[in-house]
């Protein structure tokens, strides 16, 4: 059964150390996608921006300091509040985020309930559908049975 885990709230773009913006941002999570987080930002534009990346980054970045390249994230404090800084990089552009550390983290948690870590693979369907995949069907017997089951050797053979 897919179940979303969602999370409506306002990040800050950073624009410059004295200079932020609002952006309101959706967090989603789905149980059939068990390895990955949705971002969808609202801009202003027709659609909204989406960025896909893992659960694990996101839980580890609430902590330390992760990721390489397109994603980082890392926990920092903004005057006496936590927040969670993520830094996007694409070919359109780089931009740093900071969501609220109390959200976040309650959110995760949300995830992390509806599929504990450990557990995404079985999500997933791997098992049974490798084993549909590997299972004989009928016209398989024609291809494991021996064509000559008996000792008689076939025509023209000693």
């Amino acid at each position: 059964m897919r179940e979303a885990v969602d999370c409506e709230l306002e990040l800050m773009l950073v624009l410059s150390p004295e200079r932020s913006v609002p952006v309101p941002a959706r967090l989603s999570y789905l149980t059939d996608d068990p390895y990955a987080v949705h971002i969808a930002f609202h801009i202003g534009s027709e659609a909204p921006v989406h960025w896909t990346f893992a659960r694990e980054l996101l839980v580890e970045g609430a902590c330390r300091p992760c990721g390489y390249g397109d994603v980082r994230i890392w926990p920092t404090r903004v005057g006496d509040r936590g927040v969670i800084c993520v830094a996007l990089a694409s070919p359109d552009g780089d931009a740093l985020l900071e969501m609220d550390s109390a959200a976040v983290a309650a959110w995760t948690e949300r995830t992390l309930m509806a599929v504990p870590p450990g557990t995404e693979s079985a999500r997933l369907g791997l098992d049974d559908a490798l084993a549909r995949l590997l299972s004989p069907l009928p016209a398989d017997d024609l291809w494991l049975t021996d064509p000559w089951s008996t000792d008689e050797a076939p025509d023209g053979e000693l």
